[in-house]
C-alpha cells in the first residue's frame, strides 16, 4: 500500500519554504464511517490537506484543530492533525440537500456568521494556561483564501495554498515567504528586494497548478514540473495517517461535565447511554452501574473533551 506523504522543500539561497501533501489512505479512512454529500466532502478533504501542511511546522508537540461553524446546510467541519501528521475529520450536517457545486459561502455563511477557528493544543498542558485560539469570519469563498488570511492577520506570515480533494485523494501545495531578521531571512542571507522577487516567482509558478493536475499528479512530478528552473532542497518526506485520540475515560469526562442530573434523566428515559466517538465511530456503551461510578466523587473531570468528539 502507498503511503501517504508530505514533502517539505526550500529554495536555496532564497526566503521561501514549501510543502506538498498527497493523502489517500488517510482520506478515505476518514470518510469510511460517512456517507457526506460530494461537496462536503470536497470542501472537508481540502481541510484535511491543509490541516497537514500547517501541522507540518509545528515548533511544538501538539495539535492543529481546524474548525468551520456555519449556518447554512453544513454546522461544522473539523480537522485535527498532530505534528507527527496523525489525524482524524469529521462533519455535522443540517441538511443532506446540499449541491454537488455548492461552495463554502452556500453551505456555511449565508449569513454572514460562519466563522474560521484555529486551536494549538499542546500535548504537555501547563495548569492554568489555555490552549491558543485564533477566531476570524469566513472571508473567502474557499478553505485556501480563509486559511491565508488567518495566517496573514494572525501570524504576520505570507502564504499561499492551492487544495484539492475528491472522493480518493487529498492533496495541497503550500508557500510561505520567511520572515528577515537583521536583513537575513531565516533560511539564506537574502536582501528584501530578492526575497520579494523569489516569493513573487514562486507564488506565479504556484498560480499554474490547476485543481485536475493537483488531483491526478503525484507530488514528486508536481514538485519537478513546477520548480524545475529552482534551486530546491529537500526533506525527508513524513508520512500522515489517520489516528483517532477517542478514549472511554474522555467519554466518562464529557457525561461528568453534562452532570448527573442530566445523565440520569437520559438513563430514565433510555435504560443505557450508547455514544459514538464521530470521528472513528468507536462505540462506548455505560449502564445505570457505569454512570453511577462516575459520580462516585465530586471532582472535576481531569481533561476536557473536545466537544466534537463525540455524539450521543
Amino acid at each position: 500500500m502507498t503511503q501517504d506523504t508530505l514533502q517539505k522543500f526550500i529554495f536555496e539561497n532564497a526566503a521561501v519554504r514549501g510543502e506538498l501533501v498527497d493523502i489517500s489512505t488517510t482520506w478515505r479512512e476518514v470518510q469510511a464511517r460517512h456517507e457526506y454529500p460530494a461537496a462536503v466532502k470536497r470542501l472537508l478533504g481540502e481541510m484535511v490537506a491543509a490541516a497537514a501542511l500547517l501541522s507540518a511546522n509545528l515548533k511544538f508537540n501538539g495539535s492543529i484543530v481546524m474548525q468551520i461553524h456555519g449556518d447554512g446546510p453544513v454546522r461544522l467541519l473539523v480537522v485535527e492533525c498532530d505534528s507527527e501528521l496523525k489525524l482524524r475529520a469529521t462533519a455535522k450536517l443540517n441538511s443532506d440537500a446540499i449541491p454537488d457545486d455548492a461552495g463554502l459561502t452556500a453551505m456555511l455563511n449565508q449569513h454572514g456568521k460562519g466563522r474560521f477557528i484555529i486551536t494549538l493544543d499542546p500535548a504537555e498542558k501547563v495548569p492554568g494556561q489555555q490552549p491558543y485560539q485564533g477566531i476570524v469570519p469566513l472571508d473567502g469563498e474557499d478553505v485556501a483564501t480563509v486559511i491565508e488570511h488567518y495566517m496573514l492577520r494572525s501570524e504576520q506570515l505570507d502564504t499561499r495554498l492551492w487544495l484539492a480533494a475528491n472522493d480518493e485523494v487529498s492533496r495541497g501545495l503550500l508557500l510561505q515567504k520567511l520572515p528577515l531578521h537583521g536583513g537575513k531571512a531565516e533560511a539564506a542571507p537574502v536582501t528584501e528586494d530578492e526575497a520579494l522577487e523569489t516569493w513573487n516567482r514562486a507564488v506565479m509558478l504556484g498560480n499554474t497548478l490547476k485543481r485536475e493536475e493537483l488531483l491526478e499528479t503525484t507530488i514528486d512530478v508536481l514538485l519537478k514540473r513546477l520548480f524545475w528552473e529552482e534551486t530546491i532542497r529537500v526533506f525527508d518526506p513524513m508520512h500522515p495517517g489517520f489516528h483517532c485520540t477517542c478514549t472511554r475515560e474522555k467519554v466518562g469526562n464529557m457525561l461528568k461535565m453534562l452532570g448527573r442530573e442530566e445523565v440520569e434523566a437520559a438513563l430514565e428515559e433510555q435504560g443505557r447511554l450508547g455514544i459514538n466517538c464521530d470521528f472513528c465511530g468507536k462505540h462506548y456503551d455505560y449502564d445505570a452501574v457505569d454512570c453511577a461510578q462516575l459520580f462516585v466523587s465530586d471532582a472535576p473531570a481531569e481533561a476536557l473533551l473536545h466537544a466534537s468528539d463525540t455524539k450521543q
